[in-house]
Order: C-alpha cells, then sequence, then structure tokens
C-alpha cells in the first residue's frame, strides 16, 4: 500500500463515489450504509433510468410482461446521492477528482464499477434493424420488435443469444441463429459439454447456423461469408462484451489484456484510494491459482461487500468467491459454479440428451467446477463442496441418483 494510502487510511473516509449505477455501483452503495460508513455516498450513472438489475431486460422486460426492472431501493432513506444520466470521462488519481460530463467530482475514495459494454459487429454502425441488448433503451426498442413477431436472426450463440433466441421464441418469432465456431458457447465451455446444447435450438424452432460468419448486413438481409442471405426483419448482436473502461485511459491506472481493471485481492486498484468492482475488473483468485475476469451477475452482488469492508476498514477482506452464474433458455434452467479451466479431468451426472444432467470438473479428486442443467440441488450442493475444497469419489460421483454431498471421498 503506497504511503498516500496509509496516510489515508488513518481516518474514516469523508466523501466515497461510485462510478457506475448498475448492480455493482448500486451494491457497493448499500454495502456501505450497512457496514456503518456514515461518510457522503455517491453513485453516478451514465443512464437517466433510475438504477436497475440487468437479467430481466432478456426475459420479463423484454416480453412485456414488467415495465422495467428498477432496483428496490430507496436511496434517499440511505442518505445516497443519485447523479443519473451523467457520463465519467476520466479520473485524475494525483487530484482526487473523478471527471463527467457535468464537471469535477471530487472523492476520497473513488469506486469503479463501470461495467462492461457490448462488442458491435463491425460495419453495423447505422444500419437499420441492427440491435443490442443490454440497456432497458435496448429491451424498450426490442420490445415491439419481437410483438410483431418478426424475422429475427441473433448474431452469436452466446448466453446472452440464446437468452434473447428463447424470448423470440417464445412470443412467436421466426428465429435463425448464426454462430462463426462449430457449437454454442464456444468460449464458456468445452466443446463436449456445449455441443449438446445445440440441440436446444431446434427443439425450441430457432434455427441454429454454426461455422456461419456474417459478411455484411443490409436492410432487411445477413449476407454471409459463403453468399448466404437470411431474411432479418431484425438482427440482435450478441457478439460479447468487454469492459466498459475506455474512459480510464491517461488515468495511469493499470488494465489489463482485456481493457479491464486490475485489481488486487481486496480489489483495489493500482491508483490510491480507488477500488474497482463487477464486470469491469478482474481479481487474483488464490482458489484457481490465477486471475479471473468475470461478467455475471454474482460477482457484480458479492464484489460490493469486499469493497465496502476495505473502505469502512475496520476488517480487511480478501475476495476469492466461487463465481457462479445461471441462465434460463429453451425450457431449461441451466446454473455454473466455480472455474473449470484448471480441471484435469470430468465426470458426468445424467444424460445430457435428457432434460437433467450435471457435468463435474475435477482437479485430482477435488471438485472445481459444476455445470448443472435442470438439477439444482446438484448446483447448491457442489457450490458447498467446491468452497470448501472437497475431494471426491468419482465412482460415486457419477450416479446421478446419488446426492452429490454423499459422493465425497
Amino acid at each position: 500500500m503506497s504511503e498516500q494510502q496509509q496516510a489515508r487510511g488513518a481516518a474514516t473516509p469523508r466523501r466515497v463515489v461510485v462510478a457506475g449505477a448498475g448492480m455493482a455501483g448500486v451494491q457497493t452503495a448499500v454495502a456501505l450504509r450497512e457496514q456503518g460508513f456514515t461518510g457522503t455516498v455517491t453513485l453516478i450513472g451514465a443512464e437517466p433510468h433510475q438504477p436497475y438489475d440487468r437479467p430481466p431486460l432478456s426475459k420479463a422486460v423484454l416480453l412485456g410482461k414488467a415495465e422495467d426492472s428498477a432496483f428496490d431501493v430507496d436511496f434517499e432513506a440511505l442518505g445516497i446521492e443519485l447523479r443519473l444520466g451523467c457520463e465519467v470521462a476520466g479520473v485524475r488519481p494525483a487530484d482526487h477528482e473523478l471527471d463527467t460530463e457535468s464537471g469535477p467530482v471530487p472523492y476520497d475514495v473513488l469506486v469503479v464499477a463501470t461495467g462492461a459494454e457490448p462488442v458491435r459487429l463491425p460495419g453495423t454502425e447505422g444500419v437499420p434493424g441492427v440491435h443490442l441488448l443490454r440497456t432497458l433503451d435496448d429491451a424498450e426498442r426490442l420490445r415491439p420488435v419481437l410483438a410483431r413477431q418478426h424475422d429475427i436472426v441473433v448474431v452469436g450463440a452466446g448466453w446472452i443469444g440464446a437468452e434473447f433466441a428463447t424470448a423470440a421464441r417464445e412470443a412467436g418469432c421466426a428465429v435463425t441463429v448464426v454462430e462463426a465456431a462449430d457449437r454454442p458457447l464456444t468460449g464458456s465451455l468445452p466443446a463436449e459439454v456445449a455441443l449438446p446444447m445445440a440441440a436446444w435450438y431446434a427443439d425450441s424452432g430457432a434455427v441454429l447456423r454454426t461455422h456461419a460468419r456474417v459478411a455484411h448486413i443490409e436492410p432487411g438481409v445477413v449476407v454471409l461469408d459463403d453468399g448466404s442471405r437470411l431474411p432479418a426483419d431484425a438482427v440482435v448482436v450478441g457478439v460479447g462484451a468487454r469492459p466498459a473502461t475506455r474512459w480510464l485511459a491517461g488515468s495511469g491506472i493499470t488494465l489489463g489484456a482485456w481493457g479491464e481493471v486490475v485489481a488486487d485481492d481486496r480489489l483495489r486498484t493500482s491508483a490510491p484510494d480507488v477500488y474497482a468492482v463487477g464486470d469491469c475488473a478482474s481479481f487474483p483468485s488464490g482458489r484457481y491459482g490465477e486471475r479471473l475476469l468475470v461478467h455475471h451477475w454474482d460477482n457484480a452482488l458479492q464484489g460490493p461487500r469486499t469493497v465496502a469492508a476495505n473502505i469502512v476498514g475496520e476488517a480487511p477482506a480478501a475476495y476469492d468467491p466461487v463465481p457462479y452464474f445461471w441462465s434460463e433458455q429453451f425450457g431449461r434452467f441451466v446454473q455454473y459454479a466455480g472455474h473449470h479451466a484448471i480441471a484435469d479431468s470430468t465426470v458426468w451426472r445424467g444424460d445430457p440428451s435428457g432434460p437433467a444432467w450435471a457435468v463435474c470438473w475435477l482437479r485430482g479428486n477435488r471438485l472445481v467446477a459444476l455445470l448443472a442443467v435442470g438439477r439444482p440441488r446438484d448446483l447448491a450442493q457442489g457450490r458447498r463442496l467446491i468452497e470448501a475444497g472437497a475431494t471426491m469419489d468419482p465412482g460415486l460421483l457419477a450416479d446421478p441418483a446419488r446426492p452429490l454431498k454423499s459422493a465425497t471421498a
């Protein structure tokens, strides 16, 4: 820790400014109050809307079952100042000032929680009918498209592509999903796990085209690199997201290979009195022995508690969670816990062609990750076993009728 941080840490900070009003930002502000912080808390958000949760955007909000997904937080009662519709433009750590489009904002402690932004498909800027799905405004633009039951092409068979295709099919749209790789979820799961999921598209009435690259998009048509022309009243692009950190250029704050803020195990950045949390930050995992960049809701929920504890300073806390996420797609509830990249063996529980199954990843005989499809009990038990560093008996683990907690070695 720098001398400046030590000096400032001797007294409780008076002003905490949180840049970003998504899940990570809101939860940081709330956690500060819950942990007894009595100074000023200012929450700055780029969007004009009351802060909201993102998962419902691809489900209830998109289908018109809910108008919005605003957080149930009484910011006024908690003494949290909201500055909405305010873009952050930079930060000057030496001056302890955050630059915004409305002018500089001084801070004692700054929390960077600006999340991630969707990757745009090159050449689609300004093409009518091309959509992203990240914000409430995106969902509101897409809702009438689904209501009119248009022909829709989804570019990308990742998590967001699958969730949007699910909603579009539920709305009665004709859906074609194009994926450049040979399977869905290519960046997230090994081939043997992701390939069985390809059948889910056809089961729902959607068309999945793999090895399909978009050459360009014209109004009403998606042209693939093999010359195929797919009719498309609307195109939804879901080809990934990147940390929303371009505004930090020139700040001196260290960024990683993906543009994420490089944080330490207490979620402190390289700049004094600046923390980073959520989709925009990576952190070192002692549990997994490598740096993790986790773009999922649970990380944005859990990390703020660590940030708040370290700002308040009574009990310094390290951040080393078991990553967790879930997805609803094509009538299936998919959950994942852990980090399978370090595994050296895989154990299946159940038949992946069936409605309920799970995959367990082991390093040695220690459970390090689990994917559960329609088996929430496996996930709940498996998450606790991963946290405990439990060793498993692979033979017992392979029996889907046996509770996972009773398959320990």
